[in-house]
């Protein structure tokens, strides 16, 4: 059991080590995405400070935690990006997602190793964009390493639980033979949503609920609340366990909705 659990450590750890690899491949964009992201938290910074210009706080929060959520959300934005209902679509028009089901590791944990993977290289990345917030526009980050560590483990379990959620809206490219527009949708639905424009504490109470209802809060809304000072370090077991709810639902309900996806394929020319 031990050798059959290294090999798969092995195969796994070799699909998450080529996420790197596949980032970089597009050097350009990776400065594109860089400069993007500055201009856009000099915007918000900017906007936010004049917001604040006659007021002390908005619902409860106040200018210091506000910037410092919205530039840490600034950073953490193109988690909620998704490539898995175009991949899933390439797969399909191009008859190779038999080719994925055929191969001898699991289609879903494969991309769900990739997608982690790519997170944890992508912290790494946006380490210079953090370093240019505290500089020139007072970023203010925890000193206290368990805020560290709770926001680390939030930050992965939410990635994986909007993961789960992609799988399932990318099994709408089983049903329809254009998946841009349904990503255009989930796109701009989890922009919102996930607390990216502003934090969900702001917003109206039934939006709130609505957020709540939704898994890409869990993505950057609830371990940026953290890192931010919005929240403090005693919600985080609370707030795992709703994270840990989310998760195991989704985990177990992408997996059969995958399974009845799968009889039902529609591609161009019938």
């Amino acid at each position: 059991m031990m050798q059959a659990l290294r090999r798969r450590i092995k195969v796994y750890g070799a699909f998450a080590a080529m996420a790197p690899k596949d980032y970089f491949a597009y050097t350009a964009w990776v400065w594109v995405e860089f400069i993007a992201q500055f201009l856009t938290m000099t915007i918000f910074v900017h906007f936010w400070r004049a917001v604040y210009a006659n007021t002390s706080t908005l619902n409860g929060l106040n200018l210091p935690q506000t910037l410092n959520y919205i530039m840490l959300a600034q950073v953490l934005a193109p988690l909620v990006q998704t490539r898995t209902i175009f991949q899933f679509g390439f797969l399909i028009q191009n008859g190779q997602m038999a080719i994925e089901l055929l191969r001898p590791v699991d289609f879903q944990a494969r991309v769900l190793v990739d997608t982690l993977g790519w997170l944890g290289m992508y912290a790494l990345l946006k380490t210079p964009l953090l370093l240019i917030a505290v500089i020139l526009f007072g970023l203010q980050l925890p000193t206290s390493p368990a805020v560290w560590l709770a926001f680390g483990i939030l930050l992965v379990l939410g990635r994986a639980v909007v993961f789960y959620f992609d799988w399932i809206f990318a099994c709408l490219a089983f049903y329809t033979t254009e998946t841009w527009g349904l990503s255009v949708v989930r796109v701009g639905v989890a922009t919102f949503f996930s607390g990216i424009l502003i934090p969900i504490a702001m917003m109206p109470g039934w939006l709130q609920q609505l957020a709540g209802a939704m898994p890409f809060a869990q993505a950057i809304y609830v371990p940026t609340s953290l890192l931010s000072g919005i929240a403090s370090l005693a919600d985080a077991p609370r707030v795992l366990l709703i994270q840990l709810g989310w998760l195991i639902a989704l985990a177990i309900l992408s997996r059969a909705v995958f399974n009845v996806a799968i009889r039902k394929v529609t591609v161009q020319g019938g």
